[in-house]
């Protein structure tokens, strides 16, 4: 009875162990696939279709909406200005017509345009009109238009001290300009921070997809070892204890191989994040892990040295600062301009049509302030001064921070090979030990359970060669990130691979023909 209930729980399907059903249509457009999924293929996909550095790369068009906003400060307007008074002529003895009353006005047909540097100027075409075909006293000497009442004129302002080339309008500007720049680094520190993440999680996953085959192989070795067992329980030649020893053996290894296909699955649906097709997440399939690369040259010191200025240079945290940097060096600009005393010049036609009428074409102004304590001004240079003074020293740690970057992951990577190394003779030996259990099994010289402690190392001596393979790979990539590699778009050459890399959602938000 137990032989018959042991070999039917030994014919049961694995069902804990089959894959899951997947009905994505990106999923079934790879079902076919049979090349192995390679880490440059997930990285050029992410640079290609990742929809969060399509959704950084919209910054380059806020970018420029900026540039656009602070454009409009001096953007040519076409204006108009209509006066009409009513006015008597009684006390004014030069008039021909006295007592008389007469309605007259104009209306100003203008175009002003304004500069940086904190002037603008305005000319167009006055019109004056009126009851009498002659309502005016007297006339400007102006250029005349169509009529004896309509003649053209110019008029404009200019900062002479507080706002010539730095004032408010001017700063928002060139602060806009730098948007540009922005944007160009929060897209470089979305695209290295994704290339690092989803290199992490492919070595995740190539991890566990060997660490399932290895435990799956070990579960049909136990099987194996489970049918040879009973029959050598059935011949008297060992005890049956020794069938329940193998048998519970089967069983801790296909629970393992549950977990172990459970974990795949986790994975490579963490992994199908990163692999977008058609706006949908691509699932890799176990059979798609490569094997893991081998050991590649130690840089030397000469090139650690060199990939610490080239973080420096690169790498988007550093650069970030260095537009703040920019950017609090305008603000410092502008408020010390505010230290002088604000003297505007200003001129152009008589705005009154009182004024108009005797005959004053012109006005010219002249508005002086000079605040006495200045607070203000002192105030505002002090802010800039402070927040000058906090960037030099992020900056300072930031410099540190990514000459530790490149040291630490020179580090992981020499530990990671050495690591290797280690676990490969681990291996080697246990696989040596195995055998010879074995053989000594056959010969009837030891116990299944020893055997199965034996087989238990070399799957345990697998799993931390793995481990250490794939560390030894992050650490590889990591030293890529330190150096600012990853912050750059992928080779143009494996973008075209996989997709049109004109279309790359790292380009989204570049300015095309005929945008704007």
């Amino acid at each position: 009875m137990v032989a018959l209930v042991l070999a039917l729980f030994i014919m049961l399907p694995m069902t804990a162990l089959a894959e899951p059903g997947i009905d994505s249509n990106a999923m079934q457009a790879q079902s076919t696939r049979t090349a192995p999924l390679t880490i440059g293929e997930v990285l050029a996909r992410i640079e290609l279709t990742h929809p969060l550095l399509q959704a950084v790369g919209a910054e380059r068009a806020k970018a420029r909406a900026k540039i656009l906003k602070a454009l409009g400060a001096w953007e040519p307007q076409i204006k108009n200005y209509t006066q009409t008074e009513r006015y008597t002529t009684w006390n004014l003895t030069t008039a021909f017509d006295i007592p008389s009353q007469h309605t007259t006005g104009y209306a100003d047909s203008t175009v002003q345009v304004g500069h940086p540097w904190g002037f603008t100027v305005e000319g167009g075409l006055r019109s004056g009109f009126g009851d009498k075909g002659n309502a005016r006293i007297a006339y400007p000497p102006d250029v005349l238009g169509t009529y004896q009442q309509q003649h053209f004129y110019y008029g404009g302002s200019f900062h002479l001290l507080r706002g010539f080339m730095v004032n408010e309008e001017n700063a928002q500007f060139q602060q806009a300009e730098l948007a540009g720049p922005q944007a160009e680094i929060k897209v470089a520190q979305k695209r290295q921070d994704l290339y690092l993440a989803g290199a992490v999680q492919y070595w995740d996953w190539q991890v566990a997809v060997k660490q399932a085959d290895v435990v799956k192989r070990a579960l049909g070795v136990a099987e194996e070892r489970l049918v040879q067992v009973e029959g050598l329980a059935k011949g008297g030649r060992i005890a049956p204890l020794d069938v329940i020893e193998a048998n519970q053996e089967v069983q801790k290894r296909r629970e393992a191989a549950i977990a172990a296909q459970r974990k795949v699955e986790y994975e490579q649906y963490k992994l199908s994040l990163f692999l977008w097709e058609s706006s949908e997440p691509v699932t890799p399939r176990p059979e798609w892990a490569p094997e893991f690369q081998g050991e590649t040259p130690l840089p030397t010191n000469e090139e650690v040295a060199a990939y610490k200025i080239e973080a420096k240079e690169t790498r988007p945290e550093v650069r970030e600062l260095y537009i703040d940097a920019k950017l609090n060096n305008i603000d410092i600009k502008l408020a010390k301009n505010k230290l002088l005393p604000l003297l505007d010049l200003e001129g152009g036609p008589t705005k009154g049509a009182a004024d108009w009428v005797v005959g004053l074409g012109y006005r010219v102004g002249l508005h002086l302030e000079v605040p006495v304590f200045q607070r203000e001004a002192r105030g505002k240079i002090m802010a800039a001064e402070v927040a000058q003074q906090q960037l030099a020293l992020k900056q300072l740690y930031a410099e540190q921070q990514v000459s530790f970057d490149v040291d630490n992951w020179l580090s992981a990577q020499v530990r990671a090979r050495d690591r290797v190394m280690a676990a490969t003779e681990a291996l080697r030996l246990a696989k040596t030990l195995e055998e010879g259990e074995r053989t000594r099994f056959n010969m009837g010289a030891t116990t299944v359970l020893f055997v199965n402690l034996r087989e238990r190392h070399v799957v345990e001596s697998a799993y931390q060669l793995y481990r250490a393979q794939a560390d030894y790979a992050v650490a590889r990539g990591g030293m890529l990130w330190a150096r600012g590699a990853l912050a750059k778009p992928w080779a143009e050459s494996e973008l075209s691979k996989y997709g049109n890399p004109l279309t790359a959602a790292g380009t989204n938000g570049y300015k095309r023909p005929g945008r704007d």
